[in-house]
């Protein structure tokens, strides 16, 4: 008996009742943003791989890494660089954010949202709370980092300006 043969025996759905959703955890889903989020997995995992958010975290972090790329090419200098860097930014951070944002909501909240009508409830741990703790820690380094760099190159481009203006 074939698989095809066994889901045609299975009958009709009864009309009128929707089948139940899967499962989806807040801890995994806090997880999946805090280490693949900037292709946003977490978000195929919730909303499936139709969600054009997702998509746009796969074609921000790609132009990230194009502009990147450029970046340290031409030692922080190609406007095109930094435009294209941008994208990739946004969508590592967002990540980053969307971590905290999953992982601090109440577990009836997220049931309410996420798991209405499959009957099961969230119990969050300890696991979720580490991972809020770290994409915090990363999160904030990233931001300060980048910030860092990108007010180093805007006031060094200034001095070589002020520079070839003395002379």
């Amino acid at each position: 008996m074939t698989f095809s043969s066994v889901a045609t025996q299975s009958g009709p759905k009864p009309a009128g009742k929707p089948v139940p959703p899967y499962f989806r955890s807040k801890t995994l889903t806090a997880a999946l943003a805090f280490l693949f989020g900037s292709i946003g997995l977490h978000r195929f995992y919730l909303y499936g791989m139709r969600d054009k958010y997702g998509w746009a975290h796969i074609v921000g972090i790609v132009l990230g890494a194009f502009g990147f790329l450029m970046l340290a090419q031409s030692e922080r200098t190609s406007m095109l660089g930094w435009v294209l860097a941008f994208p990739g930014a946004v969508s590592l951070l967002a990540a980053f954010l969307s971590a905290l944002v999953y992982g601090l909501r109440p577990d009836a909240k997220w049931d309410a949202q996420f798991n209405a009508h499959t009957g099961r409830e969230s119990r969050s741990g300890w696991t979720v709370i580490f991972v809020v703790i770290f994409s915090l820690l990363f999160g904030a380094f990233l931001l300060m980092t980048g910030l860092a760099l990108t007010f180093q190159t805007y006031f060094e481009s200034q001095v070589e300006a002020a520079k070839t203006l003395s002379q």
